[in-house]
């Protein structure tokens, strides 16, 4: 009998243990703080290789995962209508030079000869109407012509004065060429044909890309045989040498990464051990995707920044869009 009172005893006070233990874990779990956890990704630079000029994929050099250095040829383009502009632009660059040539230089050696020859004739001309004027006019004061004869010979004579003064001003236009005015125009001219060739050239430069920096090709958007338009994003380069982790953080949390201060974090993908970060860029995100409605009943929603925090020393292996783990 005693021995089952023991044992119900005991019982009873196993279980009053049980039920104490219970209600004391229960308590201590509901007033403890846990730490909680923050998730970020790593983010890093890109860059977009494109073209000035249009025209169609001829090859690609390039594929995903390859590194590319300043100066590497990414890819070439075949456009048929830029060539056609730069024979154009060339033959325009021709018509304009020979036209500056033209003006330059003195008039043809037989355009010349004909204007003398013009002139000589006009000037003999009108020394023989001077001769045959002085006749007349003797003959007048002597009675033997009429008054009218006499003005009718001078008239004759003033008109071959005028014809060869006339053929001697077409000849020193000959001698002197194209006017200062059209020499101008003709030089300008040319130079801007030429400014052409070049707008033109530097296009068709642009047949080969060439990457203006170095990294690793993380996207080809467009590929052998298809049409890039004009300045379209043909390769994207990412550099793996300028890398953050991106957070986005309620503003409550904020006063936790003060700019310049050193963060502990843990990359899952790179195993358990902890990284030095430091916060380098806070800036508040889009009204759209940042308002959260609080959980204080204080009245008001909570927004969200962007934080980013960069690696104090470089980490091996560290790639986009790993998941960086911070303990608040």
């Amino acid at each position: 009998m005693m021995k089952k009172q023991k044992v119900l005893v005991f019982m009873i006070l196993l279980a009053v243990f049980v039920v104490f233990s219970w209600v004391a874990y229960s308590f201590y779990k509901n007033n403890t703080q846990h730490a909680r956890v923050l998730q970020g990704e790593i983010d890093a630079q890109t860059y977009a290789i494109s073209s000035k000029l249009a025209g169609r994929i001829a090859h690609m050099y390039v594929k995903k995962g390859d590194d590319v250095e300043v100066g590497d040829v990414v890819f070439s383009l075949y456009s048929p209508e830029a060539e056609a502009k730069l024979a154009q632009a060339l033959a325009a660059q021709e018509v304009a030079q020979a036209q500056k040539q033209q003006a330059y230089h003195a008039t043809r050696k037989q355009q010349l000869n004909a204007a003398i020859a013009q002139y000589n004739k006009a000037k003999v001309a009108a020394d023989l109407m001077e001769k045959t004027y002085m006749r007349v006019e003797e003959l007048y004061k002597e009675g033997v012509v009429s008054q009218q004869k006499r003005d009718e010979v001078f008239t004759k004579y003033q008109a071959a004065r005028y014809t060869q003064q006339g053929a001697k001003e077409m000849m020193e236009m000959a001698q002197e060429g194209a006017r200062k005015e059209v020499k101008k125009a003709a030089a300008a001219q040319e130079k801007v044909y030429a400014a052409k060739v070049q707008e033109v050239d530097a296009y068709i430069k642009e047949q080969k890309a060439l990457s203006f920096h170095r990294g690793e090709v993380s996207q080809i958007l467009i590929h052998e045989g298809e049409l890039a338009p004009s300045g379209f994003a043909v390769v994207s380069i990412v550099d793996m040498e300028d890398v953050w982790a991106r957070f986005a953080v309620r503003e409550d949390d904020l006063h936790l990464f003060v700019k310049g201060k050193k963060v502990f974090v843990k990359i899952p993908a790179l195993g358990e051990k902890k990284y030095s970060f430091e916060v380098s860029y806070i800036s508040v995100m889009g009204e759209f995707a940042t308002y959260k409605a609080s959980e204080n009943a204080q009245g008001y929603d909570m927004k969200s920044f962007e934080v980013h925090l960069r690696a104090v020393e470089k980490i091996e292996g560290l790639r986009i869009g790993m998941s960086v783990l911070v303990e608040l």
